[in-house]
């Protein structure tokens, strides 16, 4: 069994902890998510089955879009409601500056990774250097806000400001830190109170599954998961596609998956450097 399934995550859970019960379901350890979510958050957990895993890169480089909910006013050493309050002040802000301030976001930025992340430093991971409370200082990486739009009008407590947002990202885009760049050019501090992924490029939450009633029949398989011509191996060129030989480009295709007997071969795409050959990207 080679596929993937699209896991609505709940929250209190790790990315891991999901990979682990899914791998039990379908009884292999070849299992792995293509997006890490943080356990407070929940929503779309794209996880690959077997052969499937082979394809965890071309899946985890797809635009993301959440609706997350915030606050502006309370800072925390995680940058969301679970980390440890550093600081609490007035933030009354209006509906018309958070619109214009959400609105400046679209295009690309360098973003601070947050100390408590999984990215790693000379081999360690930054978050146990926050636990050691060791200073380290923090990679930027570019990403980009390709739409962002405020839900609904925002509401005041406690002389804070509360706000629901949607946004798309690219790869790599960490929202908690999104909210507090968005924080900060509101001349304040905020963090993020609840997440949840709706998409992942062409996966849906409305095509997703709880935990707790996965399937096997849930299982989407590799040919449907990539949205490429399916060719028919043949006999000419069937003992090279089987040995990962480099092959003429006939098709007028970027990328091609071989089949044979409705069983996934290998996926070809053009060589950069000739676009008359196809080579093998992945041999399933």
């Amino acid at each position: 069994m080679n596929g993937i399934v699209i896991i609505d995550k709940e929250s209190d859970m790790t990315s891991r902890d999901v990979v682990d019960r899914v791998g039990k379901i379908f009884n292999t350890k070849k299992v792995g998510h293509t997006g890490t979510l943080d356990p407070l958050a929940t929503g779309v957990l794209v996880v690959c089955v077997n052969k499937a895993t082979k394809l965890v890169d071309k899946i985890t480089a797809t635009k993301k879009e959440y609706i997350a909910e915030c606050v502006f006013g309370i800072s925390t050493d995680t940058l969301d409601i679970e980390g440890n309050v550093l600081s609490s002040e007035d933030a009354i802000i209006s509906e018309n500056k958070i619109i214009d301030v959400l609105n400046s976001f679209k295009g690309v930025y360098n973003q601070e990774v947050p100390i408590y992340s999984a990215v790693k430093i000379n081999g360690r991971k930054l978050y146990e250097y926050a636990r050691e409370n060791i200073e380290v200082k923090l990679p930027s990486r570019e990403v980009k806000i390709y739409d962002i739009i405020l839900l609904d009008k925002p509401t005041y407590k406690d002389n804070h400001t509360y706000i629901t947002f949607k946004v798309k990202v690219s790869k790599g885009t960490y929202i908690r830190s999104l909210i507090r760049d968005i924080a900060n050019r509101l001349n304040t501090v905020g963090i993020m109170t609840n997440l949840r992924r709706v998409s992942q490029g062409k996966f849906k939450i409305d095509d997703s599954v709880k935990l707790n009633d996965l399937k096997v029949d849930n299982l989407i398989p590799i040919k449907d998961i990539l949205d490429v011509k399916k060719i028919e191996l043949t006999n000419d060129i069937e003992k090279k596609v089987l040995n990962g030989a480099s092959i003429k480009n006939i098709y007028n295709e970027n990328e091609v998956l071989f089949m044979k007997d409705n069983k996934e071969i290998a996926l070809y795409k053009i060589d950069d450097n000739n676009k008359k050959i196809m080579k093998i990207d992945k041999m399933f």
